[in-house]
């Protein structure tokens, strides 16, 4: 089946948005934050230990995937979910985020992208119409367009370019998207200017997808002030029983304010990257667990977690040592902790919608977590 959304409440103060999605795994209920498992897998997760986690979507890389094993031996497997052993929702992305990144201006035409394998440096092509017969074959619950992604610096000019070719390519890829179980998202860019914006969503609705994401926020260069244009400028113009996806969001406060105008879904490997350079998620704040001051610190990452880390009562001190020693179960104990951080981070704010409180709480929050440093 199908992945099926209800969109069940508006917060009355902003375009915040509570919603279900019901899928043949159960009902999860959005905004959600969704772990990233790039290579078919959550790093150093287990999948039981993303379902501890209270995960509901997590997501795998199409480009990594089509490169190591192929798309034919997950196909052969039975698909990702039989591959992985994994039995909840998976989204893939298109894998044109990577493309783009090893890809030359030059080599990006109307047909597709050329680019060099970063693994043997081989030349390769992908076009829309490869990504989604790679991502039909994964078999997710959610597939996404190919589109390109330029950077924050790109001017307005070749932004429309690219916009433009961006929908050409996603409805080269409809139509050949076969796999019925599958929803296609379409993407949304543009950069911070509201009549690009609003240009690629009409269009891009008018072709007709499942769901919708908003691309070209997550770019390193891209200030907050930028980010969040994107995000109001884009939703606005999409669809309001359609689920809207804000893609590789993962600082806290992106997510709050991504939710408050309008976005129901989040990815970012950043709770797994953080926690393999020692760095955990708490209520008041990021700590960077190599610090000396957590040498004798014997209390748990953070009192009010109900994360299995926590709940095990593992110190800083002891997960200080592990990461100073580059003990894989380290980066395994403060993954789990930053993932499900996130994850109840989601849940408070679906808990704010439904009391009319996301401004209020995202005050709160403020506060707690940045303290002094008035983000």
């Amino acid at each position: 089946m199908k992945i099926e959304y209800t969109l069940l409440k508006e917060e009355k103060n902003t375009s915040a948005r509570l919603g279900n999605i019901k899928t043949k795994y159960g009902t999860f209920e959005t905004p959600m934050f969704m772990p990233v498992g790039t290579e078919a897998t959550v790093k150093t997760l287990s999948v039981e230990e993303i379902k501890d986690v209270h995960a509901g979507i997590i997501l795998s890389n199409t480009y990594h995937l089509w490169l190591r094993p192929g798309e034919d031996v997950i196909d052969h497997a039975g698909g990702l979910h039989e591959f992985m052993h994994y039995n909840g929702p998976i989204l893939t992305d298109s894998g044109g985020f990577q493309v783009f990144s090893l890809a030359k201006p030059k080599d990006i035409t109307e047909e597709g992208v050329l680019f060099k394998n970063h693994i043997n440096g081989d030349k390769l092509f992908l076009t829309p119409e490869k990504s989604i017969e790679i991502q039909n074959k994964l078999d997710s619950d959610i597939a996404m367009s190919f589109d390109e992604c330029p950077p924050a610096s790109a001017t307005y000019e070749y932004l429309k370019q690219s916009i433009e070719r961006t929908v050409r390519w996603a409805k080269r890829g409809k139509l050949v998207h076969k796999n019925e179980n599958q929803m296609l998202f379409g993407i949304v860019q543009g950069g911070p200017y509201e009549d690009l914006r609003k240009w690629s969503a009409e269009e891009t609705v008018k072709i007709g997808f499942d769901g919708y994401s908003i691309g070209g926020v997550a770019n390193d260069h891209e200030s907050k002030e930028d980010m969040y244009k994107a995000f109001e400028f884009s939703t606005k113009y999409l669809p309001k029983n359609k689920l809207r996806y804000a893609m590789g969001i993962g600082e806290p406060i992106d997510i709050i304010e991504g939710v408050i105008r309008g976005i129901d879904l989040f990815d970012c490997v950043s709770p797994t990257r953080l926690a393999r350079h020692g760095h955990a998620l708490t209520k008041y704040g990021k700590i960077n667990i190599k610090n000396a001051q957590y040498k004798e610190d014997f209390s748990t990452l953070s009192l009010d977690c109900d994360c299995y880390t926590c709940q095990s009562k593992y110190s800083k001190a002891y997960i200080r040592h592990l990461i100073v020693a580059n003990e894989t179960l380290g980066a395994r104990l403060l993954s789990i902790h930053n993932i499900r951080f996130l994850i109840h981070l989601t849940e408070e704010i679906r808990l704010a919608i439904k009391n009319d409180s996301i401004l209020e709480y995202k005050e709160q929050f403020i506060k707690d977590y940045y303290g002094d440093k008035n983000e």
